[in-house]
Formats: C-alpha cells, structure tokens, sequence
C-alpha cells in the first residue's frame, strides 16, 4: 500500500523561536513584501455583503480579468483554492496505480505528495546548477510516463529556463504525454519569458499552465489559483474541483487585484530591487546564492552544520527561515523577500554566524 507523503508546510518544518509566535517575523513563507492593491482590498470588502450566498461556480468575474489581461479565451481557464487544489486534481484526474508523474530534483515537494496519493509514482530527473534540465527530463521518460511537471521559475531554488526549452521539451515530449507548466512566481520573469509563448502550448491540447493570486499579487489569504486548460484536459479536472472552492470575497479580490497591473508590477519590481541587495550583500559573506527570479532567495552554506547554525541564530532573532532538508538541501536556507529592515537584520544575523 502506498501511503500518502505529507506535503510539509514551513510551519510544520521549523519551530517557531517563539512558540506563540509573538515577535516572530516569517521568511519562509514567499508571501508577498507588500500589501495587496488597494483596489482588490476594497473589492473584497464590498463582497463581503454578499456572504450569504454561495460562490460563482464558474468564477466569471474572475475567469474575465484573467482573460482580459493574458488575452486567452475564458472558456479554457480553471480557477482553484491557489494553484495547488488543480495541481492536486489534476493529477488525481490523469495519473493513478502504475502509473509516473516526472518531476525535477528541486521540484516543487507538493507534487510528489498529490502523485503518492493519487498512488502513482513520482519519479525526479536531475537538475543543473540547482537549474531545470530538459536534456534530464527527455532521458527519464519511460512509458508509464503521464504528467512531466516542470516549475518555472523553481522552488526553492529561484532558477529559471528560457521559454524556448519549454517549447523544446513540450516538442521532443511524446504527444500522450500532459506536459505541466507551474508558474506560480512568473510575474517575477514576465519581462524575460513573455507569457503568451507558454500560454500558446495550451492549443497542443496536450499542455497546462497553472499560475497564482498568492505571490506577485499578494493574495495568499484568499487562496485563489488559476490555469490554462485544454479542452480535452478540462473536464477531468472540473470533476475533482470543489464546485464552491473560493469564496466570493477572494474571487472578486482576485479579479480587481488582476486588472490593476500597475500596482503588481510596482510589487515585482520593488521585491527584485531589496532581492537583489540582499542576495548580493550574502554573496559578499562567502555565501552562494543562485540569481533569483522569484520573491525569495536560497542561500547555499558551507555545510549543514553551518546553516543549522545560521538556522538558530536566526530564529533567536525572531527570524524564520525556511530549511531545505525535505528537498536534499540541508546546506540551505530560503528566505522570503521582506521589507528592507527585515532583510537588513537577516544579513546581520548571517553576519554574526559566519565570523
């Protein structure tokens, strides 16, 4: 029997320095820095008038600015509590006993947790320099292969490839085979990877592109994901989706959050500008830290014993780090992009540790 493994949250990972969590600042959540725009707060509130009646089934609001904005026909978006609910269906839909869900060595955990529940086997390809390797992920395809799944940019690890070998992979990939693209953090690398090269796989009818309300947008409260779905892949999904799964409040904060573009690409830009000095004043300590295009940064450390240390010293400051055991990294920390004094004392910290 195969028992089902845990997706592990960064609470569940480390112990608060302070049990009640009082004085605790997290970094090891990739929430956002900044607050959500003012025009989704205010959208919320107003929905909340409305709490007496179930949620729009079909997200139409929401499906029409998602629609709007990234030009794609509604009709073949999805929309979930966050991109893990159709990450978790989607698998469950299209991969059972016997048979593979291929992933990446530094692959985002939560889905080998959906592929042991959906009692498929996960399978991982090697990484590059803690980056995607395509050349990796043809050779590990076997014919029990269903969904490759592949995160860009990565988490943990911040990487990120060029379009042009996901359009490489999606090609060379055999046409039975449901190729995943998770883009969760890719309003942190829009300006790199222009969105719509992806978005145009989806009319293979064998590619899905999920993204998220919870990062860029800082929406991770309202727990509001969304995709792009073939046709063909569609209606599996549909049938494992909660009819009801987000709350009217957070469907019409996601859809205004959505048409004010101004405010998030101010988020994205001000995240990379304390991003980038952070990472480069670790790089200064002797630290190595792969160039991010996401909200947060890994810090690779001399060994593990170091990063425990770092770990500690950290957490006696109140500051809270993701660790990295559970991905095979015990060398590392994550740390989420927070305001500029938060930074400013984590590389203290770091500092201090590594005297």
């Amino acid at each position: 029997m195969i028992r089902p493994v845990p997706y592990v949250g960064a609470m569940g990972a480390y112990a608060l320095a302070d049990p009640s969590g009082a004085g605790t600042i997290s970094l090891a959540q990739n929430e956002s820095a900044f607050p959500a725009s003012p025009a989704a707060i205010a959208a919320g509130q107003a929905a909340l008038a409305d709490l007496a009646l179930y949620p729009d089934p079909e997200w139409a609001e929401m499906r029409s600015a998602i629609a709007e904005i990234h030009k794609l026909d509604p009709a073949h978006i999805l929309c979930g509590a966050g991109s893990m609910e159709l990450i978790g269906c989607l698998i469950r839909a299209f991969a059972g006993p016997g048979d593979q869900v291929l992933g990446t060595q530094y692959g985002y955990a939560f889905v080998a947790s959906a592929t042991a529940q959906a009692q498929a086997e996960y399978v991982a390809a090697p990484e590059v320099d803690l980056t995607v390797s395509v050349d990796a992920l043809l050779a590990a395809v076997t014919p029990a292969t269903r969904i490759v799944f592949v995160c860009n940019p990565g988490n943990p690890t911040g990487t990120l490839i060029p379009n042009d070998e996901i359009v490489r992979l999606r090609s060379d990939l055999p046409g039975e085979t449901l190729l995943v693209v998770d883009q969760a953090y890719a309003e942190f690398a829009d300006a790199t990877n222009d969105p719509a090269q992806i978005f145009a796989l989806m009319d293979r009818g064998d590619t899905v592109i999920t993204r998220t309300f919870s990062k860029a947008h800082g929406l991770a409260g309202a727990r509001a994901g969304w995709g792009c779905f073939p046709s063909e892949i569609s209606g599996g999904v549909r049938k494992l989706l909660n009819p009801n799964n987000i709350s009217i409040a957070s469907q019409a904060a996601a859809a205004a959050a959505m048409r004010d573009q101004a405010h998030m690409r101010n988020v994205v830009a001000r995240t990379g500008e304390i991003r980038d000095r952070f990472a480069q004043a670790c790089r200064e300590l002797g630290l190595s830290v792969p160039k991010s295009h996401t909200n947060f940064v890994l810090i690779r450390f001399a060994s593990t014993a170091q990063a425990q240390c770092a770990d500690a010293a950290l957490r006696a400051e109140g500051l809270l780090m993701r660790g990295m055991n559970g991905y095979g990294l015990s060398d590392c920390l994550r740390a989420t992009i927070c305001a500029p004094g938060v930074m400013d004392k984590a590389r203290d910290v770091l500092k201090g540790t590594l005297r």
